[in-house]
């Protein structure tokens, strides 16, 4: 079983990114290349249809594999942003997120704002998997959060929601038009997978900075960019057009692969 699901991660990573993964050195590196490719943009785009239906044909309602902690070689590699150079997160962060608060929001009959404490005291999972980055390295480390499937049956999610918006803190890009917070999404099913939780630990330990603290998202069948760190909001909403490029993410706005599955 084991060797069947490896050999299906990197063959669905190959289709879901495609001439990307020829030319891909970076994040950033790529980001340059689609921001002045249009017909490579488009390309990709096109492809994400028929990638997102063969890997829900493959995975159905699988486990992303679990391990060992033998199997834990080194700490969680940060990558992207790993200590946002905001005001409003250095002031959460010299209280020790005392003051930090996820809000719940959107299509939902009861909107939610939740301590850091209040997550903490939520039925917890704690699970061993290995984080697999567009870049093309890969690391285990083991994860403790809330399932996101108990906090959207608290906030009771309305039956035209289909996605999960998050919003975030650190600054992925700064323009003259204003400042762009890292944002992303996925559907209804990814987020209510067991595996999907909104992880405070790291290998035993509070989640650290450069990991994404106080909060961060674990959809652990999907590629490292489609979990979100420094979590401020959860939005539950019915489409994401008018959101960004209207793409569904950031780096998806910028040429990526919206499903990201692995």
């Amino acid at each position: 079983m084991a060797k069947f699901v490896i050999s299906r991660r990197k063959f669905l990573t190959s289709a879901s990114l495609g001439v990307s993964g020829i030319m891909l050195s970076g994040c950033d590196a790529f980001d340059s290349q689609l921001r002045v490719g249009d017909g490579l943009r488009s390309f990709l785009e096109g492809a994400n249809g028929l990638t997102w239906r063969a890997q829900r044909l493959l995975a159905g309602d699988s486990l992303a594999p679990e391990f060992t902690e033998a199997d834990i070689r080194q700490p969680q590699r940060p990558n992207g942003v790993t200590a946002p150079d905001d005001d409003v997160y250095k002031g959460l962060l010299a209280n020790n997120f005392a003051d930090w608060r996820l809000e719940v929001s959107g299509l939902v009959e009861k909107p939610l704002s939740l301590t850091r404490e209040q997550l903490m005291n939520m039925p917890s999972r704690t699970q061993i998997t290995r984080h697999d980055c567009v870049e093309g390295w890969s690391c285990i480390a083991k994860w403790t959060g809330t399932p996101l499937s108990l906090v959207l049956d608290q906030a009771v999610v309305k039956p035209q929601a289909r996605y999960v918006m998050f919003h975030c803190l650190d600054t992925i890009d700064r323009s003259l038009s204003g400042d762009i917070k890292y944002y992303g999404s996925i559907d209804l099913i990814d987020a209510r997978h067991p595996q999907t939780i909104l992880a405070y630990g790291l290998n035993g330990k509070p989640l650290p900075v450069e990991n994404g603290a106080p909060l961060r998202v674990r959809v652990e069948r999907q590629i490292g960019y489609k979990m979100p760190k420094y979590l401020r909001k959860i939005e539950l909403v019915d489409g994401f057009a008018t959101i960004g490029g209207g793409r569904g993410g950031y780096w998806e706005d910028n040429g990526y692969d919206w499903y990201g599955g692995i």
